[in-house]
């Protein structure tokens, strides 16, 4: 008998999010088609990690890139190199930043960076934000999209006046691109070009792509020169990072392609989502990447219920995990990649139908 959400969806039939369960089979497949004698890295040196390096500098229209084992280290030692140069110990982000509320105070505890929070949590920066800072800051992180709010995108017009602003003021401007693959169907731009805005840029291997783990950080060649020593100050050199690596580039390669698809999909069903079903409603509207957030106006609990009951009715899992809004209310994040495109489309209609059903009769 299934006693929780989680149990509930890694039993269905049809998983509706994410490329598939994250096991040791995804390491296997990455080395099927490799010779073995291939010769590892070696404390982030040697032509496995250089290589790639180089392939996703290119990708990043950046001089240079970084492999690093984690994107929380890389972010917090880009922001130090910025503080460092500039002789300030201020950065300035959004409340709901990765670095604020999911990394236990690392950028403050290790490096004594005092960060300034900008915009209210529940929207984005704009550029009217930035211009009315009263602190000197070092540099600015912008990420894109924001995943906490559903996965928002400011327009590129304001995107390109906060560089300028940003340029003009001597202030160096990062992007947390952890999603940045996912967002560029809809910018309708390269990856090259959304990043030529920034000084710095931080990407993920584990989110859309896929991959095991793993980020690059890419910018001019002295700041990642640098990089490079406090990576190792902080541990990440690895005598050896090519499992990830090499997943990475397999991932990399696979899935770049698909990145309009999964966002088509994302617009698809949130459509779905957003089809008459009473209390139930997408952030945003109509997705930007192949992401957004569902809120529910019930419970945790009570969303659960249902939840657990449709998937076993129907076979089609929405997700694993419900967080709790308040008041009353609750939402999950979805983020779409290979499993959708394999669902029957008439299987996930019927289970919205009986969704919209279900969430009715809890509501009279």
């Amino acid at each position: 008998m299934v006693k929780t959400l989680l149990e509930a969806f890694n039993k269905a039939e049809y998983p509706v999010v994410g490329h598939g369960k994250r096991h040791v089979q995804v390491l296997k497949n990455t080395f099927d088609h490799l010779d073995g004698e291939i010769d590892s890295d070696i404390y982030g040196t040697g032509k496995v990690i250089e290589d790639f390096q180089t392939k996703m500098a290119a990708y990043l229209g950046k001089p240079s890139a970084v492999f690093f084992p984690s994107g929380t280290m890389a972010q917090q030692i880009a922001l130090r190199l910025w503080c460092d140069e500039k002789g300030s110990k201020k950065v300035a982000y959004h409340p709901l930043c990765h670095l604020e509320i999911h990394e236990q105070d690392g950028l403050k505890e290790l490096h004594h960076i005092e960060p300034v929070l900008l915009a209210d949590k529940d929207r984005l920066i704009t550029l009217e934000d930035v211009r009315n800072m009263k602190e000197d800051i070092a540099c600015l992180l912008l990420e894109l999209p924001q995943r906490e709010i559903g996965g928002q995108l400011p327009a590129y017009e304001e995107l390109e006046a906060i560089a300028a602003h940003c340029r003009a003021k001597g202030i160096k401007l990062h992007l947390d691109g952890a999603r940045l693959y996912e967002i560029l169907p809809y910018y309708g731009k390269t990856a090259a070009e959304v990043c030529s805005l920034f000084d710095s840029v931080y990407v993920s291997f584990y989110k859309g792509i896929g991959g095991i783990a793993g980020a690059i950080l890419a910018g001019e060649e002295a700041f990642t020169s640098q990089s490079k020593i406090w990576k190792r100050r902080h541990g990440g050199d690895l005598i050896s990072l090519y499992p990830y690596i090499l997943n990475a580039d397999l991932a990399f390669d696979e899935r770049l392609p698909k990145m309009e698809q999964y966002y088509q999909a994302a617009v698809e069903l949130a459509g779905m989502y957003n089809n008459g079903i009473e209390g139930i409603t997408t952030r945003p509207v109509t997705p930007v990447s192949n992401m957004f957030h569902v809120h529910a106006a019930m419970p945790k609990e009570k969303l659960e219920q249902i939840l657990i009951a449709l998937y076993e009715e129907t076979g089609i899992g929405l997700t694993g995990n419900i967080r709790d809004a308040g008041e009353g209310t609750s939402y999950y994040e979805v983020s779409l990649g290979d499993r959708y495109a394999a669902i029957p489309k008439d299987r996930l209609r019927q289970a919205f139908e009986l969704l919209h059903e279900k969430v009715k009769q809890t509501l009279i």
